[in-house]
């Protein structure tokens, strides 16, 4: 199973630049047109949130606009961007999200379980895991003990080092940490928020920043740091399920010089 990563699409009303700089439908435009020229194609797309700007109704309809070429199925989590009940509605037609409540979820597809967090805090950029979401991640990882699992979410349960973010980070790390120890069955950790490739261990698993298809945050690991954003080369994740083991690209969007040839015609190594 080939499994694309995107995520803090941050998409606008149309005609809007996000923090007046940044064209982020144009670079999704971008970031589907290449997703579609895939080959192999993937099988499931997975968005760890930020999907839009303001959580604005108009703006998951310029979203669905955008994503509407695609014919792979989609999961998606929400972001510190997003709002619930717009999102919620935004994506009824697929039935993943509960009528009320938290946008969480559970899919099995190619033989893997997809499990679905909701970060969001209340009012805040920060996210949180609060005591309700945590039973509930236990008590769904325990039904599948034996199905390899991928936990999709928006905040990254570890401290990063770039300050700004971490102060926006995700509350209750410890005590996700303790869950994922308990269920052997989780395979990885797939986050946003910080729009960097970045990776570690939590709870004994492998967890995974995606860079964004759009702006990236500045690496800056100075403690006193400013908040900023840099327009590097956009991105995405193809995450390969095969064998029972996950390996994860990262893929750099745009149209960069090459392939080239590391023999010729001859089989003759280019020197």
């Amino acid at each position: 199973m080939l499994i694309a990563q995107i995520t803090d699409t941050h998409i606008t009303l149309p005609g809007k630049l996000a923090y007046g700089k940044v064209d982020t439908a144009q670079m999704l435009r971008a970031c589907v047109s290449e997703l579609m020229a895939l080959d192999p194609a993937p099988q499931l797309i997975v968005h760890t949130g930020d999907l839009v700007d303001c959580g604005l109704a108009g703006e998951y309809a310029h979203l669905r606009s955008i994503l509407a070429p695609l014919q792979t199925p989609m999961l998606a989590v929400p972001g510190n961007h997003d709002s619930r009940e717009a999102m919620r509605e935004a994506f009824r037609m697929e039935g993943r999200f509960p009528g009320h409540g938290f946008l969480q979820f559970e899919v099995e597809m190619g033989g893997l379980s997809f499990i679905g967090l909701d970060t969001l805090g209340a009012g805040q950029g920060a996210g949180e895991l609060c005591a309700e979401r945590l039973a509930w991640l236990d008590a769904t990882l325990g039904k599948k003990p034996d199905i390899p699992t991928l936990v999709l979410m928006h905040h990254p349960p570890f401290l990063t080092g770039i300050a700004h973010m971490d102060r926006i980070g995700l509350e209750g790390r410890a005590a996700f940490s303790a869950v994922m120890r308990r269920h052997n069955q989780v395979e990885s950790i797939l986050c946003g928020h910080v729009h960097r490739l970045i990776h570690t261990r939590v709870g004994g698993r492998i967890a995974t920043i995606s860079p964004s298809p759009a702006h990236q945050v500045a690496l800056d690991l100075r403690p006193r740091g400013p908040s900023a954003f840099r327009l590097e080369p956009p991105g995405y994740m193809l995450h390969r399920w095969q064998d029972r083991q996950l390996v994860s690209h990262a893929a750099v969007l745009g149209n960069w010089p090459g392939p080239f040839p590391f023999f010729d015609a001859s089989g003759n190594w280019v020197q």
